[in-house]
């Protein structure tokens, strides 16, 4: 059941938490960022290899528009952010996915672009989908102005002060990003062609690495255009303020079906994850060193649990339901007893016990951040070639397929789907962007273009045709007089050796909250300060108090 590494002994298995508890959509919505998570990977990547990074290109006039490159470069191989920043008119200004303009457009560029490919980029990447980008592209990403803390930044230091720091707490970015696309989106280059290489075997790394260049550009933005209003009076971000800021993100339902259609590498992201915490636990000491560590990231989420704000009733629910839990937690560890036999699996139970499930989750990031040594391998399992899982055995007896439908599926054959609530909804693609959406079944029309993302449904639709079926038949006879089923077999048959592989809930009940998919998965991404602006869309931080460009080097650690 455990990912196989030099680390992993059938000891740390007994520790691992069952899939029937992880995989559930209530506590896959209170993830936190943690150590493993996909930015911070690949903070540790440049800090620990030979990189130098650089901004080689800056060509913006008095108004803030022209272009920049940022650029990452070892012996080997080198990256560039090209970066153009446009005079955007208010009245264009829109985070939506249908907008058409933004106040900044990026490329990340796979080497380092002469002027005529920065000439090409001009002519494509401001217009993102209607343009056209080559295999030489990595990504294409778009950025929008916080207005409100962007102006006041400018304002603040072309007269030689420092922003408000209320402020600069109340938002926590000068830009937001409104998409970040990879993998052969709009002709960048495919994943295949990157993946072998060490600094992007990571999932994301691409992603994660245009982001982290992005926020480096809107500090140098905000200075630059102030400095030329101001003139020598005008002055820089402090140090802690600038490392305060991250980067936005409006993310929406374009993001929730990717681990629902990417089950192996889900599962790969769950095993990691529940491997570190069940190493963790398995310890049969604490190191007065982690035990220091594990009180100072308990204080960084204290602080960050008071600043991070939302007007979603559900997330003030959960914000309420942290900030309590994260006092509990301080006053359980004021006299915690680390003599006691296992004590960061006593500490884990008693949380377990204790907290709800913000509580937990922020307790599994907690209890990680200190066991760098002893986890930080697991990032190198965390990617997955999908394709080797795709091949449906054939040869498999159908009554081996009721057992793993019987076996891993129970959650999926409890869910009665002749309800109308566990029925209500509908997930398609949307004609005019090819974007994900959700329909209502009862009011809305489309439902016969239905994308097959409730795996519940099509599970309990293969056992009813599999229970009265010859059980001694292999999988190839049953799929050729029911070919409907191949892709509920295949989801079947990849459970069996991937336990982490499905979301175990209803995707098209009523209540079914899509920010739960969407917070589990931008957790991962490093993503922090949550703010859902409806059931179907949230707002997120990223690398807020992560070092910069010219800092990387000085980290002791990330």
């Amino acid at each position: 059941m455990s990912v196989i590494t030099p680390m992993n002994t059938p000891d740390v298995a007994r520790f691992m938490r069952p899939a029937a508890e992880v995989m559930r959509l209530a506590r896959m919505g209170c993830g936190h960022p943690t150590r493993l998570s996909f930015l911070r990977v690949m903070l540790r990547r440049l800090k620990c290899a030979d990189w130098q990074i650089d901004r080689p290109v800056w060509n913006v006039d008095a108004k803030g528009v022209g272009h920049g490159v940022y650029r990452v470069r070892s012996a080997d191989r080198s990256y560039s952010l090209v970066a153009f920043a446009h005079d955007l008119p208010p009245e264009m200004r829109s985070d939506r996915v249908i907008a058409t303009a933004w106040d900044a457009t990026f490329a990340l560029f796979d080497g380092e672009p002469s002027a005529e490919d920065i000439a090409r980029l001009a002519e494509n990447v401001p217009y993102q989908e209607a343009g056209r980008v080559t295999s030489k592209e990595l990504t294409l990403a778009r950025a929008n102005r916080s207005v409100r803390l962007f102006n006041h930044v400018v304002e603040a230091l072309s007269e030689g002060l420092q922003p408000d720091p209320a402020e600069i707490r109340s938002v926590g970015y000068l830009m937001r990003t409104t998409a970040v696309y990879g993998s052969g989106k709009f002709g960048a280059s495919d994943r295949s062609y990157i993946a072998e290489r060490p600094e992007l075997a990571a999932p994301f790394q691409v992603e994660m690495l245009t982001v982290w260049l992005i926020r480096a550009f809107t500090v140098d933005i905000v200075e630059h255009i102030a400095a030329a209003k101001g003139g020598a009076q005008a002055v820089k971000l402090a140090q802690e303020t600038r490392r305060s800021l991250g980067v936005g993100n409006s993310t929406g339902l374009g993001m929730a079906p990717f681990i629902v259609r990417h089950p192996v590498l889900l599962n790969n992201w769950m095993m990691a994850r529940e491997e570190a915490l069940a190493r963790v636990r398995a310890q049969g000491i604490a190191d007065p060193q982690a035990v220091h560590g594990l009180t100072s990231a308990l204080h960084c989420a204290i602080e960050n649990a008071k600043i991070w704000q939302s007007e979603h009733p559900v997330q003030k629910g959960k914000l309420e339901e942290l900030r309590r839990d994260l006092g509990v937690l301080e006053d359980g560890l004021g006299t915690w007893d680390w003599s006691v036999e296992l004590p960061w699996n006593a500490l884990w139970l008693w949380g377990a016990a204790t907290l709800g499930l913000e509580g937990q989750e922020a307790l599994l990031s907690l209890m990680l951040e200190p066991h760098g040594a002893l986890i930080d391998d697991l990032a190198n399992h965390m990617g997955a070639d999908e394709a080797a899982s795709f091949h449906i055995n054939g040869a498999m007896s159908v009554a081996k397929l009721r057992d793993i439908i019987e076996t891993d599926y129970g959650w999926a054959l409890k869910i009665d789907f002749t309800t109308p609530e566990n029925v209500a909804r509908f997930w398609y693609v949307s004609e005019e962007k090819l974007e994900p959406r959700l329909g209502e079944r009862a009011t809305e029309e489309g439902a016969t273009l239905e994308q097959p993302l409730c795996i519940a449904r099509l599970i309990s639709e293969l056992y009813d045709t599999v229970k009265n079926y010859d059980a001694a038949k292999p999988v190839a006879a049953l799929l050729l007089s029911h070919p409907d089923h191949r892709y509920a077999v295949r989801r079947a048959q990849i459970a069996l050796s991937h336990p982490y592989a499905e979301v175990q809930d209803n995707l098209i009940a009523a209540d079914m909250l899509p920010i739960d998919l969407l917070r589990c998965k931008l957790a991962f991404f490093g993503a922090s300060q949550f703010d859902p602006r409806s059931d179907r869309w949230v707002r997120i931080n990223l690398f807020a108090g992560a070092p910069f460009p010219d800092e990387i080097k000085e980290e002791a650690s990330a």
